[in-house]
């Protein structure tokens, strides 16, 4: 693949950003700051959500969003609790559960959607069940009404894995803000681009002030006088400097990053419509084609990518699909590392499988995905020999 010419991630920066870079540069002041504050800020407002904190990563806005919710007040979580996850998500959608404790059940995909079955969900829930942690798959939102009447009887924590649904909607709402958090990544193949970068977003007081602490240190230099952490802040700044109340981590962004967002928000919308419009064309297009199977979209998608599954029955398999795309200069991936349950890191957790996987297994030996872009791509795709 030296030659690609359709390439799973593409820049979407000008000259915006290199100059909103140099500003920074030119202010001598890399560490979190203003910009990253007025990031946070824009961020939250876009989406609709009250608190939004930028961190390193999406895999770290999950790590933190998972930490939290061990030091409210009250815990919502404790060690041993029970956490639903469908089976197929990234490795950092379930490394946080491990390394807090949490018990893991793997619950089957819909082969359509390729977010959690609902059935199967509804059937995996037990009376030890604290949390589920949906992910909404490749830019596709999750069916937010069937998942709250499953649980509307329940006290069930739902977070949402967003990273790579930026932009999505379910009923007119921005998916990342249906749950307790919802987490976020602003990783280069994603809907924008701040280098590294993710954040999470929150309508809690409470869970905000603890992810402000534990994101730099576990520190109150960061927290607000009157807040939900320390009740007894000194407005003595020498005091606060070094004073630790949680054991947090450094997930910190840097204001070369934030003041990129700024520039790359701006940009969102566009960005998504073009991939919408990608994704019609796609579907138009490859559905001629009878032994692929598409993810189907629920609610607006903000089509992360394009997934394609061997139908069962198909002429042809995975193999040959890959040696097409090979030839094509086309890049391709497993479909976000495929069914989790596979890989050999799963002799550290704590899990169980309450039922067979059917579908997140034949996802695993029969699909892949592709990338999708901020600009038309329907002459590419055209061109494949297909």
């Amino acid at each position: 693949m030296n030659k690609t010419k359709y390439k799973l991630a593409s820049n979407t920066w000008n000259d915006l950003e290199l100059k909103a870079i140099q500003k920074v540069i030119d202010s001598g002041n890399f560490t979190m700051g203003d910009y990253v504050r007025k990031f946070e800020a824009e961020f939250a407002k876009l989406i609709g959500s009250k608190y939004a904190i930028m961190v390193n990563s999406g895999s770290s806005a999950n790590l933190l969003m998972v930490a939290a919710l061990f030091f409210t007040r009250k815990p919502k979580l404790i060690k041993g609790d029970e956490v639903i996850v469908p089976a197929v998500s990234w490795s950092t959608t379930y490394t946080p559960l491990q390394q807090y404790g949490l018990k893991l059940r793997f619950v089957d995909i819909d082969l359509n959607t390729l977010n959690i079955d609902l059935n199967m969900l509804e059937k995996s829930i037990t009376k030890k069940t604290k949390m589920i942690f949906l992910v909404n798959l490749l830019g596709n939102p999750n069916d937010f009404n069937s998942v709250n009447e499953i649980i509307k009887d329940k006290d069930i924590i739902i977070i949402e894995d967003n990273c790579e649904s930026l932009g999505a909607s379910y009923n007119g709402q921005f998916t990342g803000t249906f749950g307790l958090m919802g987490s976020f990544s602003s990783f280069f193949s994603h809907h924008i681009c701040t280098m590294e970068g993710g954040l999470v977003a929150t309508n809690d007081k409470e869970l905000y002030h603890i992810m402000l602490s534990l994101r730099a240190h576990g520190w109150t230099r960061d927290l607000p006088n009157n807040n939900c952490v320390n009740d007894n802040k000194s407005k003595n700044q020498f005091e606060e400097s070094f004073n630790f109340v949680l054991p947090g981590y450094n997930l910190r962004p840097l204001e070369i990053e934030a003041a990129v967002g700024l520039e790359q928000l701006k940009k969102l919308t566009s960005f998504i419509e073009v991939r919408r419009k990608n994704a019609i064309f796609f579907k138009n297009y490859i559905s001629q084609n009878q032994n692929i199977k598409l993810q189907k979209e629920i609610g607006k998608s903000s089509w992360f990518g394009f997934s394609m599954i061997m139908n069962e029955g198909s002429k042809h398999d995975r193999n040959h699909l890959i040696k097409t795309l090979k030839n094509n200069n086309i890049e391709y991936r497993p479909i976000v590392g495929g069914n989790f349950v596979k890989k050999s890191v799963l002799k550290y957790f704590d899990y169980e499988i309450p039922y067979i996987l059917h579908n997140a297994n034949y996802l695993n030996n029969n699909g892949l995905f592709i990338g999708n872009h901020h600009y038309d791509i329907s002459k590419i795709i055209m061109d494949i020999a297909w």
